[in-house]
């Protein structure tokens, strides 16, 4: 695992004891259920501490959960918790996503209390916004289709991604697979985080729309919004539209 200072090490047995025992987004859980079947298949692309892993395995118990995650803190509890919780429908990538295989860094800012904010681990450079300092690794990128293919994922119902601004370039590399399943899209669209690797919230909302997508906002109480144009900021979900 990256190299952690005493401070960090320890706020790591909290962050482990959190992801196994808090429910998160249980809100979120009848929203959910709207969109995925008891047998879909799900990519649950940054997985981090897998918060959302958790719920869709339950979702899906007779189907099968991707998740994917590069950073080795939040892998090493990811791993514990698909572990511990017997989550048998569960594969893991150790993977991050990209328009193309390549190795970059990592970085996890370092919070004021001297703990990693793992959960807002990105690529790509912003401190003249976060002048935080960070905690940084290499991590392997490849692209979806070439994943899929090599992991004979020959279904996609569901994809959640959440890669603190990486997300078009991660759709980019999956475009085959988008185009043969049409699965719904679950994102976070940020368009600060999508500026460290040089899109937009526009860039974004065109990728979906040109491959056929109606997008809409929603809430954690799983209200939704009918986007006829890009939000700044927000949680979207993208279903195909019909043909």
């Amino acid at each position: 695992m990256v190299a952690l200072s005493a401070r960090q090490r320890l706020t790591y047995t909290v962050h482990l004891f959190k992801a196994l025992t808090k429910k998160h987004h249980v809100d979120l859980i009848p929203f959910l259920q709207q969109h995925i079947k008891p047998d879909a298949v799900i990519l649950d692309i940054g997985a981090n501490a897998g918060n959302f892993t958790r719920i869709f395995s339950r979702l899906a118990p007779q189907g099968t959960v991707h998740a994917f995650e590069p950073g080795s803190y939040a892998l090493s509890i990811l791993k514990r918790v698909i572990a511990l919780r017997g989550l048998k429908n569960v594969k893991l990538h150790t993977v991050g996503l990209s328009d193309k295989k390549m190795s970059l860094e990592l970085h996890m800012p370092v919070k004021q209390s001297g703990s990693v904010g793992f959960g807002l681990a990105h690529i790509g450079d912003d401190r003249a916004v976060d002048p935080r300092e960070t905690v940084s690794e290499q991590i392997p990128l490849d692209r979806l289709d070439d994943v899929a293919a090599a992991a004979k994922i020959e279904r996609v119902d569901f994809i959640k991604i959440d890669v603190e601004g990486w997300e078009l370039r991660a759709l980019t590399g999956g475009e085959q697979l988008i185009a043969c399943h049409h699965p719904i899209i679950m994102l976070e669209m940020v368009d600060r985080f999508l500026q460290r690797a040089g899109d937009s919230s526009a860039a974004l909302f065109k990728f979906l729309h040109g491959h056929g997508y109606d997008i809409y906002r929603f809430d954690e109480s799983g209200r939704t919004d009918f986007l006829e144009a890009p939000v700044v900021d927000g949680d979207i979900i993208c279903i195909p539209q019909k043909v």
